[in-house]
């Protein structure tokens, strides 16, 4: 990308999370960016292709805060898994509450548009396969259905603390390493680790 269109989809990205779908226009962008008018509807010229802009750099930006990288590997010990996590989702609630706003934002309007969905969801199976392949080498006996439960976990987990009713209370990396722990180890052992 250029840096008029990372500053377009990063515009694109506060305006969500400040205003809401509604508030997301080309000329809002326009505006808010500085830009001058007409600079987004040559980068995006639809309300689609903006929306996909939008999701695209909301991966590219949940990437670094949910890094990937920095699991474990696929053989390595539970702990490191249980580190990685706990980091990624308490980085995510001290830092970058306006992302997860604007994650919900167009989540929800990728149930109103099928050609949203599609793409919103190739975007996110970058992030669930290799916590698919962490779960099967864990030992999990379904490592699709409990990525699927780690995966709402740390869902329910932001939701709750970014804009639901633990919204002013956001849990330590140690409470979030716990609870995690409790989940992994019903999930693997029908327990939680020993000594978590």
């Amino acid at each position: 990308m250029t840096a008029r269109a990372d500053l377009i989809a990063d515009t694109a990205l506060a305006l969500l999370a400040e205003r809401g779908m509604r508030g997301l226009t080309h000329r809002a962008v326009d505006e808010a960016a500085g830009l001058p008018q007409g600079s987004t509807s040559n980068s995006a010229r639809t309300r689609q292709a903006l929306l996909e802009t939008a999701v695209r750099r909301l991966a590219d930006r949940e990437a670094r805060v949910l890094s990937v990288e920095e699991l474990p590997a696929p053989d390595a010990d539970p702990d490191g898994l249980l580190d990685a996590v706990s980091l990624a989702l308490h980085r995510y609630l001290t830092g970058h509450r306006e992302l997860l706003v604007a994650r919900y934002e167009l989540a929800l309007e990728a149930t109103r548009r099928p050609e949203l969905r599609a793409f919103y969801d190739e975007t996110g199976r970058r992030f669930r396969e290799p916590l698919t392949a962490l779960m099967r080498a864990a030992g999990s006996a379904r490592p699709e259905a409990h990525t699927l439960s780690l995966v709402a976990w740390c869902e329910g987990v932001m939701f709750s603390c970014a804009v639901g009713p633990f919204h002013s209370a956001v849990p330590s990396r140690e409470e979030l390493r716990a609870g995690f722990a409790e989940l992994l180890g019903g999930m693997l052992f029908g327990r939680p680790p020993a000594g978590r």
